[in-house]
């Protein structure tokens, strides 16, 4: 039986005020301004030198190609992070048709998907520097 087990940081932070929750989302998008300037130093680090090797040609290919991947889901993070803060703005201008539930979901969901990109980042990150170090 395949069952989730939720992480009690979400759970806990989802009954928070909107306060908190627009803090983690402030903090949220320090993290990827962060990420942004890693992104920077990561593309001059592969445009720095071209391999000898065929190897590691195609390894470095590849490593372009993820960088891209990683760098269009950052974007689309930052925006989504962007969007979640414009929907808490017009909460608080009390919009009809908004629920708090409705930020509260979105929040969720955009926390999951920090968690996600978090991990994947620091493992591309683990990848390219094992080849860097084989230049």
């Amino acid at each position: 039986m395949n069952t989730a087990i939720s992480d009690p940081r979400t759970t806990f932070l989802l009954g928070a005020g909107l306060d908190v929750l627009h803090q983690e989302s402030r903090e949220w998008l320090e993290t990827t301004s962060f990420w942004e300037d890693e992104m920077k130093f990561i593309d001059k680090l592969l445009h720095r030198s071209e391999p000898l090797n065929q190897d590691l040609k195609a390894h470095k290919e590849m490593m372009e190609s993820l960088h891209h991947l990683h760098d269009d889901f950052l974007n689309q993070l930052i925006e989504d992070v962007i969007e979640q803060e414009q929907l808490l703005a017009r909460l608080e201008r009390k919009e009809k048709g908004l629920a708090d539930w409705d930020y509260r979901e979105l929040h969720g969901r955009l926390h999951r998907r920090m968690d996600i990109m978090r991990k994947d980042f620091r493992l591309f990150k683990k990848v390219l520097f094992g080849y860097v170090k084989s230049l």
